[in-house]
């Protein structure tokens, strides 16, 4: 597997993206959750898919510059064909890589309370709840991580302050 940086218009990104908001939407009864405004283009820093070996793309991540520090990550997402394979895991670490590369200390994410699943993943990944940040601060359906990022340990792993 390989997961590598695309623009937010590449083909394989927008199918991924449309496919995970077809899943939120399923979620949530409504084609329209997000408390804040959609990601785009002009405001995402970086977009990340991950493709299998012979070239499926599997899943994608992106990163919103919240200011110097800090990013958010959006539109998270592996298809169910994929999960449990450890795309998931290999997509935020190249997310926390960039953050670090960018001189990030912080990454910030938000979910909701019908994705159960991104809330167990991204607390074993090491993400603490945290109060509902900039366009979730008055969405009471929006839960809230973060996770403090600090240089690689000696193996090449990315670790965080912490985590077990």
């Amino acid at each position: 597997m390989i997961v590598t940086a695309v623009d937010w218009s590449n083909p394989d990104a927008e199918a991924l993206r449309a496919a995970q908001r077809r899943e939120i939407a399923q979620l949530y009864g409504t084609d329209d959750s997000e408390p804040g405004p959609a990601p785009t283009a002009a405001d995402i820093t970086a977009f990340f898919v991950a493709y299998t070996d012979d070239g499926t793309p599997v899943g994608c991540g992106g990163l919103r510059r919240l200011d110097d520090d800090h990013g958010e990550i959006k539109r998270m997402f592996v298809d169910a064909s994929a999960r449990g394979s450890g795309v998931s895991t290999a997509i935020l670490h190249r997310l926390e890589s960039f953050g670090l590369e960018n001189g990030w200390s912080r990454l910030v994410l938000e979910t909701g309370p019908a994705q159960l699943a991104a809330v167990r993943f991204y607390t074993r990944e090491g993400f603490t709840p945290i109060d509902r940040f900039g366009y979730y601060v008055d969405s009471d359906d929006s839960l809230c991580f973060g996770k403090t990022l600090v240089p690689s340990d000696p193996a090449g792993d990315v670790v965080c302050e912490g985590c077990e």
